[in-house]
């Protein structure tokens, strides 16, 4: 899954920012993301040194203490900074779809024209104090603060890494994205892991407490596996197959990603990127469980739950490359004996 939301760019803000551009009287424009599209929300004057213009981001009104935004800042007459505001309180959700539209942003309106990057997780870190503190840092190297590792949270974010600032919620097993799983999940996973039939756990994320969740639970046919996803909302899944595609065969854990093409854009965002976290954390979970349990080192990823049957996970998981193999080579045919691999014969030699 790419980390680029696919969110674009109001015209009217592009248009206000070409104009600025070539004006020497604009020093911010704030951004936000409304509608699923990037619109000018507010336009700040130049009214003295930028450093003392830093001053008016204060003001009331101007950033919320839970609400990103970008702000596009003008230094120079042909430099601009961008700087992305995402509050530690802000919810995750909204953390990673600023993180992940930033690249989209400056794209549409032209990164080459923006010199330097600003990562704030509060207004203190746009201060004149904060600014001299962010020049010196990136003109002398040094060890990373705490606030720097959580600028680097936000960098690793858009990279189509798991956002976690420096209060994301984590619980034991090590989900991404502050997501909790739940006490009832764990036991059906714990449960999963030990039966002897085909059945599926399918999980959802409850967006309000940010905590993995049951969706359902049921035995299933992996011919009809796709029925058990939902059409048209991502979800994870843990399947556990019986299958003798392996020697002995086996009993195996496959974890499934589901998200239907269809699906609101700030839903693909969540689960694309705790799909890792939640794939790690459910192997260590059953791992946990029990050492013999065996789960499947490839995930299954569709966009179109009803593709999954047992080819296609045959194929994704590697299982049929054996027959594949004896394919290219050639299996014997019915009452014919095998013949070993014959060496070539050298060349003759000269009398």
């Amino acid at each position: 899954m790419s980390a680029i939301s696919g969110i674009g760019i109001a015209p009217q803000l592009a248009s206000l920012f070409a104009n600025a551009n070539t004006s020497n009287d604009v020093r911010f424009i704030k951004v936000s993301i409304e509608n699923e599209l990037l619109v000018h929300q507010l336009t700040i004057p130049v009214t003295s040194s930028f450093e003392d213009d830093l001053k008016l981001l204060q003001a009331p009104g101007v950033l919320e203490n839970d609400t990103p935004a970008y702000l596009l800042a003008k230094v120079a007459p042909s430099d601009w900074i961008a700087i992305s505001y995402v509050p530690d309180s802000a919810k995750v959700r909204d953390k990673m779809l600023y993180a992940s539209t930033r690249a989209s942003l400056l794209k549409a309106i032209g990164s080459t024209l923006f010199t330097d990057s600003i990562f704030a997780t509060s207004k203190e870190d746009l201060t004149p104090e904060a600014y001299a503190s962010h020049k010196r840092h990136i003109s002398a190297p040094q060890p990373l603060s705490a606030r720097e590792r959580e600028m680097a949270d936000v960098r690793a974010a858009e990279s189509g890494s798991t956002y976690e600032g420096s209060r994301a919620r984590a619980n034991h097993l090590g989900t991404g994205v502050g997501l909790h799983w739940s006490q009832d999940l764990e036991e059906a996973v714990r449960r999963l892991g030990h039966g002897d039939g085909c059945e599926v756990v399918v999980i959802g994320i409850d967006r309000a407490s940010e905590t993995l969740v049951i969706n359902s639970t049921s035995e299933a046919s992996v011919e009809t596996i796709g029925s058990s996803l939902p059409p048209f909302q991502p979800c994870y899944a843990f399947l556990a197959w019986p299958h003798s595609y392996t020697s002995p065969p086996r009993r195996e854990i496959v974890f499934i990603y589901s998200c239907p093409s269809s699906s609101p854009i700030k839903d693909r965002m969540i689960y694309s990127s705790g799909v890792s976290s939640t794939f790690l954390a459910g192997k260590a979970l059953l791992n946990e469980a029990s050492p013999a349990i065996h789960v499947a080192s490839r995930k299954i990823e569709t966009s179109d739950p009803q593709e999954l049957d047992e080819a296609y996970l045959k194929a994704e998981l590697g299982l049929d490359v054996a027959s594949y193999s004896e394919q290219l080579v050639g299996a014997p045919r019915d009452g014919e004996e095998r013949k070993p691999f014959a060496r070539p014969k050298g060349p003759a030699r000269k009398r």
